[in-house]
């Protein structure tokens, strides 16, 4: 009985030790690696941010081994990428309404699917999984696209989102030598 309350006791102590101090510096720690970017549009009333996590190259493979193709993707590294809109818009046609998504990918050789999810997890991918396992619920995604990959000659060191062009402006993903536009419309 007392090994019982001495493990119960140290469990109390230990789990929010964990979660208050422990996963706080985790976090910190992985930011150094793969620091916090804005991407931001703002521009005839579009008014669209994406927060994401940039991780490096740093002489690996990338696509289709770091990142495996044909899997869900958090799209960054750390907690997931979101993408929030001030207004109303259109993703290749699809009616995206103002606020809040995460957004995931599925990259492929030759094409992206491109997901805009309702629910915005804490951290995006699960820990017992080693990172493999996305927490992305399928039942919230609100916009689902798949756009062509394009390929640079040039290599990009840090994965990177940006926005280009106006009407439409494109939503841009590019690391190493790859490179997806998504159209967004008013």
């Amino acid at each position: 009985m007392k090994v019982l309350k001495w493990i119960l006791i140290i469990v109390i102590v230990i789990g929010p030790l964990f979660y208050f101090v422990g996963q706080p510096y985790l976090k910190e720690q992985t930011k150094k690696n793969s620091p916090e970017k804005i991407a931001a549009y703002k521009v005839d009333g579009m008014d669209m941010t994406v927060n994401y996590s940039s991780p490096f190259k740093k002489d690996r493979i990338i696509f289709g081994d770091l990142v495996p193709y044909n899997v869900v993707w958090r799209t960054g590294a750390n907690e997931p990428t979101t993408f929030t809109t001030a207004t109303d818009i259109k993703i290749m046609d699809n009616n995206l309404p103002a606020g809040t998504y995460s957004l995931w990918t599925k990259p492929g050789k030759e094409q992206w699917e491109i997901i805009f999810n309702k629910e915005v997890p804490d951290w995006g991918v699960t820990i017992l999984s080693g990172g493999k396992n996305t927490t992305r619920k399928p039942e919230q995604d609100i916009v689902n696209v798949v756009v062509p990959t394009t390929y640079s000659t040039e290599v990009l060191e840090s994965f990177t989102i940006a926005f280009e062009g106006k009407e439409p402006v494109f939503l841009t993903m590019a690391w190493d030598k790859t490179k997806v536009s998504i159209p967004i419309n008013k």
